[in-house]
């Protein structure tokens, strides 16, 4: 399994937090506010069950019993995934080796509490700012014979353009963008079409078959579009030999 950097729908990031306690089960609230949907797991065997069949832009690890429980559990998702999802370590401890230690396991940042509200709240902005959504009027982006024009929901193909829908061209941007990833169904319901209870369930699987279609993804253009069984979908680019 691998986890996304980058979601594309607006600001909205899908969140876990991992190990709540009282201390800090405000924040659960104050990312829903925010606009993001938070997923909060009372121990991480939860979490590391859901991870199985699902995706996260960013992983939020409480160290609730002592630091050696977070840098477990970093650890433990660095070796899980193969590109790991970025993540923040909230713990008690302060010390210049406890933070080394923890930003070597592979978190993000290191946060130690108690913290202000506001001032946690502006630390997690900060961070998903440096890994958070692409603007939407952002430059070009270009993977092979792929270009990407996010401003008009527009895709160059070997020089010629091709016109999405806007849930199409977020669809297409997002497996783009996360090249080589897995991707959840329920993550790319949520970063395309948001909590839509109404959804059809084969919204999904139709729009796939439309970008899949309309844009050309295929091995000779080397690139391919996998369905992974039980799971969702991963844009592979394949190697020059196999395309």
């Amino acid at each position: 399994m691998s986890g996304p950097w980058l979601s594309t729908a607006g600001d909205k990031m899908r969140l876990a937090l991992v190990d709540v306690t009282p201390d800090i089960d405000f924040l659960q609230d104050a990312l829903i506010k925010a606009g993001h949907y938070c997923y909060v797991f009372a121990t991480a065997a939860d979490f590391w069950t859901k991870l199985r069949t699902d995706t996260f832009d960013l992983i939020i690890f409480n160290a609730s019993e002592s630091i050696h429980s977070g840098l477990d559990a970093l650890v433990r998702l660095r070796t899980s995934l193969n590109s790991p999802t970025p993540s923040l370590l909230l713990a008690d401890q302060s010390s210049d080796q406890d933070i080394v230690d923890g930003l070597n396991a592979g978190a993000d940042d290191y946060i130690t509490k108690p913290i202000a509200q506001p001032v946690l709240m502006a630390r997690l902005n900060a961070l998903m700012r440096r890994i958070g959504p692409r603007d939407a009027d952002a430059a070009a982006e270009t993977f092979g014979p792929f270009t990407l024009h996010p401003a008009r929901n527009m895709v160059l193909v070997d020089g010629e353009a091709v016109l999405l829908t806007g849930k199409e061209f977020e669809l297409a941007a997002t497996l783009f963008r996360n090249m080589q990833k897995p991707l959840s169904r329920a993550y790319l319901r949520e970063v395309v079409w948001g909590r839509n209870p109404e959804l059809p369930s084969r919204t999904l699987d139709v729009h796939i078959s439309r970008i899949r279609t309309k844009i050309g993804l295929r091995p000779d253009r080397g690139f391919r579009l996998v369905h992974v069984y039980g799971f969702g979908y991963r844009l592979e680019q394949l190697g020059a030999d196999a395309a």
